[in-house]
């Protein structure tokens, strides 16, 4: 699952002890384990044998340079969904021609920028993408390869903002209406080379069922659109949960002693190999939370305590800025302490410096009784931590380690308060 344990009462990340790390520099910051991203991937490789399978790491969920120049050096392409995530791709060493780019509001700047840099594919949500991307290789004088996002109208039964794949969604073109618009885009729209087609329905799904039942209502669309138009790949998305809880803070219960039920990448790939092998597609994935969620923490440390009449508060340096999942969408995240307690549990909400009610990462929470300048690991933090942190209420960026063994390296420096403001104009009275 992740390499984050105590050893010697101290939470360690590899062979590194996370107290020497936020020693040197400072909290908050974030601690990515190299090898289990490493380990997650090798097995996301392995596990569709006898299928054309390649990975397309889903960038959204974690940008950092080194996160993807590793995943580059490793044969990955990318899920990409802005003109800067192929920048930040291409200045990583990423390959473009591995590219799939997806997102529902593509600008005319990001469209011939993707163009100009030769990417694999658009993932197109709508008629009007489709016919403002050939317009615009009309003008190029070049052919632009497309796939259509496929929308199967299947509910992932994971929270209402990052569910995609029922037609209350903003993503993707209705099932319905998918065949017609691949006949138009082949009779009308001769700037563009039908590629592939494209599904996905959700994030942090934690059961294979409704991944089974999108890719069943897909197939034969899949088989006839190879059939007719010669299609080569079928993205089948990404979305497999990961475990934000289970793990307790001993480290002595594994997740899976409790929940047997949960999806992993064998499973995920047992029940989805009997639909997909006799296509003969090639079939993209897009993991992105499932690669990067578990290969991190965020180390934070604990400033105040307060006693209310009816709570008990454990005042952190790090705020909804830094982590902002259970402010969002009520994600949960498990926080250990870095100096591993005995039997001294207490209840109390861990709450952030940020002038907001909703500043908290937990609330309610049975956690060891830590005092003001304890540090603490809230865990699961590498997918959507960083990627969607912010400098609200004039915070600075936090810094983000890599961690290889017993090596520790910077691959983000702490933002200072001057990096803060650099943009900024000052009028001129």
């Amino acid at each position: 699952m992740h390499q984050f344990s105590y050893k010697n009462g101290t939470l360690h990340c590899e062979r590194v002890a996370l107290n020497q790390i936020a020693d040197q520099y400072g909290t908050p910051t974030f601690v990515y384990s190299r090898n289990t991203i490493l380990n997650d991937l090798d097995e996301f490789q392995h596990a569709f044998e006898g299928v054309d399978v390649h990975i397309a790491y889903a960038v959204k969920a974690c940008s950092n340079g080194a996160i993807l120049r590793l995943m580059a050096q490793r044969g990955c392409g990318f899920d990409i969904v802005s003109g800067g995530e192929l920048w930040r791709v291409i200045r990583a060493g990423g390959n473009p021609a591995l590219c799939t780019y997806a997102g529902v509001a593509k600008t005319e700047p990001e469209i011939r920028y993707a163009l100009s840099s030769g990417i694999y594919c658009f993932i197109c949500e709508s008629e009007n993408e489709l016919r403002e991307i050939d317009r615009i290789a009309a003008e190029i004088g070049t052919v632009a390869p497309v796939a259509v996002r496929v929308n199967p109208n299947v509910d992932a039964h994971t929270h209402k903002y990052i569910t995609t794949g029922t037609n209350e969604n903003k993503f993707g073109v209705d099932i319905s209406r998918i065949e017609s618009l691949y006949a138009e885009i082949a009779a009308q729209m001769h700037h563009l080379r039908i590629r592939g087609i494209q599904m996905h329905i959700g994030s942090q799904l934690t059961d294979v069922t409704p991944f089974v039942m999108a890719v069943e209502k897909i197939a034969p669309i899949a088989a006839r659109l190879k059939e007719t138009y010669g299609i080569e790949f079928w993205s089948i998305g990404g979305g497999i949960g990961i475990i934000y809880d289970g793990c307790l803070a001993s480290g002595e219960k594994k997740w899976w002693d409790e929940h047997p039920q949960q999806i992993t990448i064998q499973s995920y790939a047992q029940a989805l190999i009997p639909l997909l092998k006799p296509l003969g597609l090639r079939i993209l994935l897009e993991p992105g939370r499932r690669l990067v969620g578990n290969a991190a923490v965020m180390l934070t440390r604990c400033v105040y305590e307060k006693k209310g009449e009816s709570k008990l508060f454990k005042m952190i340096d790090a705020g909804m800025n830094d982590i902002i999942r259970p402010a969002l969408y009520e994600g949960y995240h498990e926080i250990w302490p870095v100096r591993q307690h005995r039997d001294d549990l207490v209840v109390a909400d861990i709450v952030g410096p940020i002038c907001e009610s909703g500043d908290f990462q937990a609330q309610n929470r049975s956690i060891p009784d830590v005092k003001p300048g304890e540090l603490l690991a809230e865990m699961s933090a590498g997918a959507y931590g960083f990627s969607m942190s912010s400098t609200y209420n004039s915070r600075p960026l936090a810094a983000e380690v890599m961690v290889d063994g017993d090596k520790v390296t910077l691959i983000r420096r702490r933002q200072t308060l001057e990096q803060l403001v650099e943009d900024e104009i000052l009028p001129i009275d």
